[in-house]
């Protein structure tokens, strides 16, 4: 086996190939730039070695740079991780002339699926199905306009050499096919160094579904069952389970088969991925092959048991696979939410800063078990298991130039139902403070009717939440009891002030027993009870909720018994309550005495400050290119402007018609959160 292997990669990603690394007991090599030189996976590692500054372009994508890394340390083999080098042909070929081997597939492999093209062509000779579309290059806007008319609208404009959804655009005319094919190749050409496009159909109302593939140099070639990846934003992955509750047994063989066909028909060797649109017919449709470690590749590992990490470096040290197609057994169900920097509350547009309180909750070691891939037996280890995949830390930093993915947070349980309410709650216990982050709106999908119902397609965040998410409104039942858990813990805290050392003498002060509890726009006048082991919190109806908790004031987690169930609360203080964040929601809870509930109706809300004559930057970024001048009339939807964050061109358009009175920003300007672009008469 190999000795020592170098991650030409980041993040978590970096962080999880070095945790099984060390399990096989081989010794590993982080890279890194300046902007990580702290970082989680530099401190993973046995050596660490720099190779640049900040942008990927200039460091982690730069071939010459990390071959010189292997060189100084010796490294045997290259994990390249997922982005970045992971699907370049030229690096592969690099390791190979300098006789380091690649932790992935061979280079013809790389090639013919790593180019979309070329593909699909490959993927029809082998028998797979697969959409209509143009599979020749294109070579301006108009061409792009004339083929979609061709093809039919809805069309979806994609880079060749894409992946991580950069360089893609949907188009339902020819306006947006002549903006998405310009978009897509200035993306296609920052982030991959090649900007060719190709065009085809759009396939409504479809879902994601990938089959994952492992395949070894001696001619074996297994799938290990599939994934549901179908609730996207901007063809970005958010939430992933395995199975997919959509499938049936037949149609996953028939995939499965597909995509073991198309991994021989290259001569595949290591763990990939084979993406497939189906639609609700249970029609599939070959959309690409990743010739790479997935993001999503735990909630696969959950349900099989399998170290997909182990199994690369295993078959590129030339081993066969352990085991064959019928040891495969998928056991569970599991669910990784990835949890991103990004504002939830501004059109998820990306967060930068630092992590001023990153604890998440404590990983479970149940689940099922494996053994070098093959079975120990048929019963998972545990009722469920937690595991967050991260590659960041309380304190760091998460920076403009690399993708605003924190962490993967999986859990796993027997049934979809149970592997749901686990996430629930380690939703709710996970605590993240610093930037803007998503964790209300996964709690929210995870409370989602369509998504428990396993109904989803990928226009799912499109269609139900067309105006971008702002919060979660809790049910009657749900704000009962946080009003009766704010209450127990408000008496909490009264007592603890009581006893605060150097009072007045004869000034007894006495905690009372009724108190209005105010929380999203409703009042809930509450009687407390209270006792050794909890407070009984009664309702002006005469229902009662029982609450037991060991919290106590500063705590930011609150971990309560209410009632017949458990309920998680992040708590936060303020004037005169808390702030409580669960199930997605984020409230001020004010716990106030009849009197003092009384005189808060009375108090004038504060107005907000009139921004609707400004164009505010949503995010920090770069501006790109300004669209308008001063003095120019736009229309409600024209673009005004493009602003890159995040290796993605953002469009800012009019929210209205108006005129252009002054411009405080120009390209190549870099803005924060809120700072003032344009403004109009």
């Amino acid at each position: 086996m190999f000795k020592k292997i170098l991650i030409a990669n980041r993040g978590e990603i970096a962080c999880r190939v070095i945790k099984t690394a060390k399990k096989m007991g081989i010794k590993t090599v982080a890279i890194y730039s300046d902007a990580d030189r702290q970082a989680l996976h530099v401190q993973m590692a046995d050596e660490a070695v720099h190779i640049g500054p900040p942008p990927a372009n200039q460091s982690y994508i730069v071939i010459d740079n990390v071959m010189r890394a292997i060189k100084e340390t010796g490294a045997e083999a290259v994990h390249p991780g997922y982005g970045f080098l992971s699907e370049n042909s030229k690096f592969a070929e690099a390791l190979e002339a300098a006789g380091v081997a690649f932790i992935g597939p061979p280079v013809g492999a790389i090639e013919k699926m790593g180019d979309k093209i070329t593909s699909k062509k490959i993927a029809q000779e082998a028998g797979v199905s697969t959409v209509p579309g143009y599979m020749g290059l294109i070579a301006d806007a108009d061409e792009a306009v004339k083929i979609s008319n061709e093809i039919g609208y809805p069309v979806m404009i994609k880079a060749s050499a894409g992946g991580g959804g950069k360089g893609m655009r949907i188009a339902w005319s020819d306006s947006e096919a002549r903006e998405g094919f310009q978009s897509s190749k200035n993306e296609a050409a920052s982030s991959f160094g090649d900007d060719r496009i190709f065009i085809e159909k759009f396939v409504t109302q479809p879902r994601h579904i990938e089959i994952q593939v492992l395949c070894d140099g001696h001619g074996n070639g297994i799938y290990l069952g599939e994934r549901e990846c179908s609730i996207q934003r901007r063809n970005q992955k958010v939430v992933e389970e395995a199975p997919s509750p959509f499938l049936d047994e037949a149609t996953r063989k028939a995939m499965g088969e597909q995509a073991v066909a198309l991994a021989k028909a290259v001569d595949y060797a290591s763990a990939g991925t084979v993406e497939f649109i189906v639609d609700g017919d249970k029609n599939f449709y070959f959309l690409e092959m990743n010739t790479r470690l997935q993001v999503e590749h735990p909630v696969t590992e959950l349900i099989t048991g399998v170290d997909l990490v182990e199994q690369m470096i295993r078959v590129a040290y030339g081993e066969k696979l352990a085991m064959a197609q019928e040891d495969v057994k998928l056991t569970g169900w599991a669910i990784e939410n990835r949890l991103y920097a990004e504002d939830p509350y501004r059109g998820f547009l990306p967060s930068i800063g630092r992590l001023t309180r990153y604890r998440p909750p404590a990983e479970t070691a149940s689940g099922p078990l494996h053994d070098n891939g093959k079975w120990q037996g048929d019963a998972p280890a545990g009722d469920f298991a937690v595991r967050n995949d991260t590659g960041v830390y309380e304190g760091g930093e998460i920076s403009m130039f690399y993708d605003p993915m924190i962490a993967k947070l999986c859990t796993w349980a027997p049934t979809r139902g149970e592997a749901i309410a686990h996430m629930r709650d380690a939703l709710d216990g996970f605590e993240l403070e610093g930037i803007g982050h998503n964790l209300p709106f996964l709690s929210a999908v995870m409370d989602h009717d369509i998504f428990i119902k396993g109904e989803m397609t990928t226009a799912f965040i499109e269609e139900q939440y067309p105006e971008g998410f702002e919060g979660v409104e809790l049910d009657e039942a749900a704000l009962r009891a946080i009003a009766a858990s704010a209450a127990a813990m408000h008496r909490v805290a009264e007592i603890r002030r009581t006893r605060v050392s150097g009072r007045m003498d004869n000034h007894e002060r006495v905690v009372g027993t009724d108190w209005v509890v105010s929380l999203q726009g409703q009042d809930y006048p509450v009687t407390i009870a209270a006792d050794k082991a909890g407070s009984t919190v009664g309702f002006e109806d005469g229902s009662s909720l029982r609450v037991a908790s060991d919290w106590t004031p500063g705590d930011q987690l609150a971990r309560l018994s209410v009632g017949e169930g458990g309920l998680v609360l992040k708590v936060g203080k303020v004037s005169g309550g808390f702030r409580i964040r669960s199930r997605g929601a984020d409230l001020k809870v004010h716990v106030r005495t009849p009197r003092q509930a009384e005189l808060a109706r009375r108090m004038p809300e504060k107005v907000a400050p009139d921004t609707s004559k400004m164009l505010l930057c949503p995010m920090p970024g770069l501006i790109v290119k300004i669209d308008v001048a001063e003095g120019d009339e736009v229309q409600e939807g024209q673009a005004l402007c493009t602003v890159e964050a995040m290796k993605m061109e953002n469009i800012l358009r009019a929210e209205k018609k108006g005129i252009v009175s002054k411009i405080n920003a120009a390209p190549g300007d870099s803005l924060a959160v809120d700072e003032v672009i344009m403004e109009f008469e």
